[in-house]
């Protein structure tokens, strides 16, 4: 599904111009630490801020020198993603969020829409 979002992803500008297409820095958790994602994110020149799970790091410590370097990790960067995993939380209150009864993709959309303004609006 990271591939389809960052097709969607447009971020308005504080001036003039068009909006930017391509983040500085994706953050991930480890689900998102496969070969074909960070090599999608290296086409798009996007930085990959995604820890290695502990399975992976045997693996590639298992083949030795073969195995190659480890991925670039910057854990400073990474520390802010608590806010995106709280506001995560904050929506999934929403139980038709959290457990997704809707089965159009434009209706939970809309869904997650309402929410963030209820959210904005309490703030």
């Amino acid at each position: 599904m990271l591939k389809p979002l960052l097709a969607q992803l447009a971020v308005k500008r504080l001036g003039p111009g068009r909006p930017r297409t391509r983040p500085d820095a994706v953050l991930g958790d480890k689900a998102y630490s496969s070969r074909a994602i960070r090599a999608d994110l290296r086409e798009r020149g996007i930085r990959a801020v995604i820890p290695q799970p502990s399975d992976q790091i045997g693996h590639r410590k298992k083949r030795g020198s073969a195995g190659g370097r480890p991925p670039a990790f910057d854990a400073k960067a990474y520390k802010g993603r608590n806010v995106i995993e709280r506001s995560f939380n904050d929506h999934k209150q929403w139980r038709g969020i959290a457990t997704r009864y809707d089965k159009l993709t434009t209706v939970y959309r809309g869904a997650v829409v309402l929410r963030a303004i209820t959210i904005w609006l309490a703030t």
